[in-house]
């Protein structure tokens, strides 16, 4: 074949294009962030098989999650959380395992590098966004926190970054923050992902940071708060990342048993169809449920014993707070009974809780002493003798001393002027 002139710089030219584009598209595929929400829940899921294997009490239930957790963490390379479970003596080290999965983490974070430079080289910002996002995962999945909040931030610090990829990057500290239990943490980046939302943040985002925030509120206790952002969330949950529509109901029936009144449980709880279609599957805490709301409190008590002992103690998020779940629930029962009576015996109570006397009689002396019951416990008697408080006369009193206290301050100001 023969070339005119400058024709071997023209077919050099043409073989160094295909060669970038070669470079470009193997860069590419190296740069693919995974995307996929349940590969996410399924590396959250590391967290929770943790926390049952080191807690768990059952041998075979300790046998079947360790079987599982070392399968996700042989799939995500997860050598960070695998070295945190053998510290806490939940397995045995294996260190063949965790040179193969170092040796693995490792390649594929020295191939996202490579194409994270050549995309520096050859493409333009958003490339390069990706592959950070992409090597930032890798660390979230496979090393200790502070490692992947380093890279995270490296992400987050690139230019023209908009307000929507700041909330993604908000939304994978926060996983972090979870995964590994740091609260403060947690609740420094759910405040950071409220200012983007407020400035912008579109309808999906928002329905998810719900969800992020009301687990946060799980943490520190707060299920009040967080019962309605679960309830906002029954017909939007997104957040399959963090975990399963049906521990999502399960979060929002435990929440509103403990923090919401009676006649809302029965409106937004117990006849939301969203709930319905799951909370069959659950038949203990469907009982739970339905029981304290139609006043069949034996029913209400075994079934409350059995979802603290077999889901809240189990429950990493919930655990902490099994005995004040427990203690509050029994509260809101007596509470609930108590109020269609004037006086009711003992034994009679005891009775309808399937509790006996002496229990009843030690628990409502407790509670009625810490101000947690409005009534009187007649012992001698075998009667309680309820104090329903008056809820119009204690505001109209507190008003007149609001006002005295206001008059007082006029009163005063009123001198300091004249002077």
């Amino acid at each position: 074949m023969k070339l005119g002139p400058g024709g071997d710089h023209t077919m050099s030219g043409a073989m160094d294009v295909d060669k970038d584009k070669a470079l470009l598209g193997e860069a590419a595929t190296k740069l693919k962030v995974d995307e996929d929400p349940e590969n996410e829940g399924e590396w959250m899921k590391l967290a929770d098989l943790r926390y049952r294997i080191v807690s768990a009490k059952k041998s075979a239930d300790k046998e079947a999650d360790l079987k599982e957790f070392l399968r996700i963490v042989e799939k995500f390379d997860a050598i960070a959380v695998y070295e945190a479970l053998c510290t806490a003596g939940g397995a045995k080290r294996d260190a063949g395992l965790v040179k193969k999965l170092t040796e693995s983490r490792d390649k594929r974070l020295k191939e996202v590098e490579d194409a994270v430079e050549t995309a520096k080289e050859l493409e333009g910002d958003m490339e390069v966004r990706e592959g950070l996002m992409c090597k930032a995962q890798i660390l979230a999945r496979s090393a200790e926190q502070a490692v992947a909040v380093k890279a995270y931030d490296e992400a987050m610090s690139l230019p023209k970054t908009t307000s929507g990829q700041k909330l993604d990057i908000e939304f994978n500290l926060m996983r972090v923050g979870l995964f590994w239990g740091d609260i403060p943490f947690l609740d420094k980046h759910v405040q950071a992902a409220h200012v983007l939302v407020d400035n912008g943040g579109d309808w999906e985002r928002r329905n998810r940071l719900k969800v992020y925030e009301a687990t946060y509120l799980l943490c520190i206790r707060d299920f009040k708060k967080a019962a309605s952002l679960l309830l906002e969330s029954i017909s939007t949950f997104t957040a399959v990342e963090l975990y399963d529509y049906p521990k999502f109901v399960f979060y929002t029936v435990v929440c509103a048993t403990v923090a919401l009144d009676r006649k809302t449980v029965r409106e937004r709880v117990i006849h939301a169809p969203e709930i319905l279609q799951v909370i069959g599957d659950d038949i203990t805490l469907e009982t739970m449920m339905n029981s304290l709301y139609n006043c069949n409190y034996r029913d209400f008590f075994v079934s409350l014993v059995d979802v603290v002992v077999d889901k809240l103690s189990m429950d990493r998020f919930l655990a902490p707070h099994s005995r004040y779940f427990l203690r509050h629930a029994r509260v809101g029962a007596y509470t609930q009974y108590l109020e269609s009576y004037h006086t009711v015996a003992l034994p009679s109570m005891a009775q309808t809780f399937g509790v006996s006397v002496d229990f009843l009689d030690r628990e409502l002396s407790d509670l009625v002493a810490c101000g947690r019951l409005s009534c009187k416990v007649d012992k001698v008697g075998g009667v309680i003798e309820s104090n329903r408080p008056d809820t119009r006369n204690a505001l109209y009193q507190q008003t007149i001393k609001t006002g005295d206290n206001l008059l007082n301050r006029i009163q005063k100001l009123s001198r300091v002027i004249t002077i």
